[in-house]
């Protein structure tokens, strides 16, 4: 399959799974609606795809949301097999992901540097 009809296809399940969380279908109490699914990778030959996931909530909330996931991921295949127009549906691996709070901390880090740069100016001044 090519590069783009997989980018495609990865989008389209991203957007499905997050629909299910925010929807509620998911029954799994760990699965929350502030868990955020930030990307999908596809294999090549459709067999299986990496759902990474995120969430403003701490890092023991958001790990037991990727453990539900995990746990409803035949009812997330069988949804999303119904629902998109592929031969295969790929076993889903759902993996924590730091992405969000990694870029939180930089723009933490970036904004002390820049009080730090304004205050070091001012008492020169």
């Amino acid at each position: 399959m090519s590069e783009f009809r997989l980018d495609k296809l990865a989008e389209q399940i991203r957007e499905e799974i997050s629909q299910l969380i925010f929807s509620g279908k998911i029954k799994d109490p760990r699965v929350t609606n502030f868990l955020s699914i930030n990307r999908v990778e596809v294999s090549g030959d459709l067999a299986y795809a990496k759902v990474y996931v995120s969430s403003f909530m701490d890092i023991h909330k958001t790990k037991q949301g990727v453990r539900g996931l995990e746990n409803a991921a035949g009812f997330i295949r069988t949804s999303l097999a119904k629902k998109l127009h592929i031969h295969q549906c790929p076993q889903f691996t759902f993996i924590y992901d730091e992405s969000i709070e990694e870029g939180f901390n930089m723009v933490k880090k970036l904004e002390a540097l820049e009080k730090a740069a304004d205050s070091g100016n001012n008492a020169q001044a």
